[in-house]
């Protein structure tokens, strides 16, 4: 049985869940304390980075964790605390990028997939569906697998954390946020669905479902 938490600390180690397809690596960077996550297939130990956010010396170990350094990173949004060591980490890996469409132009390199709601791509013999979440960012992306033996796991970004929300700028982006995160994520998951936020602690579809309508009503 995995003992992996989900709670890891800047300066701390590497936590690490083993599913039947996928092994999930969570790595806390960065003077705000921003999530990396690797998942790398355990059939063909091919890896995928999300989110190469800051101290890529220890991006370098993550990314080489069980197998050999990614084939891909992809950034969930265009904020600059979320890909502060990707120039360094693709030359360091020779990784493909991919991000959301609207917030491509904004990274600082060429991004070689630009991803829609709807999208898929792969890591090794695995499908993971990407989920346009706009209001944080027009292009915040988030990545969803499906265990076929369990339950599914969906990396947010910035746009879904335990409480809420990501912050958003206007009435506007955050009704255009919620929207999509009730449609598209809390209308489409189940309640047993494990999600990883681009800072802090993961939680579950199940223990924020609640609160939903309390979120709309404070507006944040």
């Amino acid at each position: 049985m995995s003992d992996y938490t989900g709670e890891v600390s800047v300066g701390g180690p590497i936590d690490i869940r083993r599913l039947p397809g996928l092994t999930i690596a969570k790595l806390a960077v960065g003077p705000i304390s921003n999530n990396a996550y690797l998942l790398r297939c355990t059939a063909t130990d091919e890896g995928l980075l999300i989110d190469a956010a800051d101290e890529a010396d220890r991006l370098k170990e993550l990314v080489r964790l069980d197998g050999p350094p990614v084939a891909a990173i992809l950034t969930t949004h265009q904020h600059r605390d979320h890909w502060q060591a990707l120039a360094e980490m693709v030359d360091d890996a020779g990784a493909a990028v991919y991000a959301g469409d609207e917030d491509a132009d904004a990274l600082p390199v060429a991004v070689d997939e630009r991803l829609h709601d709807g999208d898929s791509v792969t890591v090794g013999d695995l499908t993971l569906d990407i989920i346009g979440l706009r209001g944080h960012t027009p292009g915040s992306v988030a990545v969803l697998y499906q265990d076929p033996e369990g339950t599914a796991h969906l990396f947010t970004g910035d746009s879904l954390f335990p409480g809420g929300v990501g912050r958003t700028t206007s009435p506007q982006t955050f009704t255009s946020l919620l929207d999509d995160v009730e449609a598209r994520v809390f209308d489409r998951l189940p309640d047993d669905t494990w999600f990883y936020p681009g800072h802090g602690n993961d939680s579950t579809l199940g223990a924020e479902r609640p609160h939903l309508g309390d979120w709309r009503a404070r507006g944040w």
